[in-house]
């Protein structure tokens, strides 16, 4: 790959990671998400909900591709099937993301917002409605960990493979994708519990390192290449 398909793909992962993590801390994290009723007061008075998740999910797709564009340089043989398999797993990802946006970002808020104007005859009803598409929420939560943490290792193993890359920067993606996955079972199991959230959350912030690190790294060896030309 050239020079500038890597810095493509660095820049990819750097504005995906960065707008990510935007979008997750325009969210409201005071209310228990497991509390229902407390998490649901806390979303109804949020005026950035749908803009906060149509953030994050564009993150998710930028870095989708700028996994696509890293597998590229995973090959080690020629007919080796571990960057398709993690192009494959960045495609899932952005697939599973783009779902689970659509019904937490645009359905969920939708209910809440009907729950918080409801009468008090017509609440209840309207909690259950709202309790509904939030179990679809953590079904698609608990398949995304799963799904991206898996995508992860794979670049992790990827680049323990090659000689291109640091090999901390492949134990960094596997520690932080296998953290993902637990995180997805848990989840699965357990809903937005203490549990789950002790396990996404840490790995979550492992995983962004991770893609500002190799982001970062063509134009660090652009420069140092540049650096060695002047010296000669």
């Amino acid at each position: 790959m050239s020079e500038e398909g890597s810095r493509t793909g660095g820049l990819l992962l750097i504005g995906g990671a960065l707008l990510l993590l935007l979008g997750t801390l325009l969210h409201p994290m005071g209310a228990d998400p497991n509390d229902s009723v407390a998490a649901f007061a806390e979303y109804a008075g949020d005026r950035l909900w749908i803009a906060s998740h149509l953030g994050q999910l564009l993150g998710v797709l930028l870095i989708a591709a700028g996994l696509i564009v890293l597998s590229g340089q995973l090959g080690q043989r020629k007919r080796d099937a571990l960057p398709n398999l993690a192009a494959g797993g960045a495609i899932l990802m952005a697939a599973v993301a783009t779902f689970l946006q659509a019904v937490d970002g645009i359905a969920l808020i939708r209910v809440v917002d009907a729950w918080d104007g409801a009468s008090a005859e017509e609440q209840a009803r309207a909690l259950w409605s709202a309790y509904a598409v939030r179990q679809v929420e953590i079904g698609g939560a608990a398949v995304f960990a799963l799904v991206s943490g898996l995508t992860f290792v794979l670049f992790g193993v990827g680049l323990l493979r090659s000689s291109r890359f640091p090999s901390w920067l492949g134990w960094l993606a596997v520690v932080g994708g296998a953290g993902s996955v637990a995180g997805g079972v848990a989840t699965a199991y357990t809903g937005f519990s203490s549990l789950a959230m002790s396990l996404t959350m840490p790995s979550g912030a492992v995983l962004l390192m991770w893609m500002l690190a190799v982001g970062f790294l063509p134009f660090r060896r652009g420069a140092a290449f540049a650096g060695h030309q002047r010296l000669h």
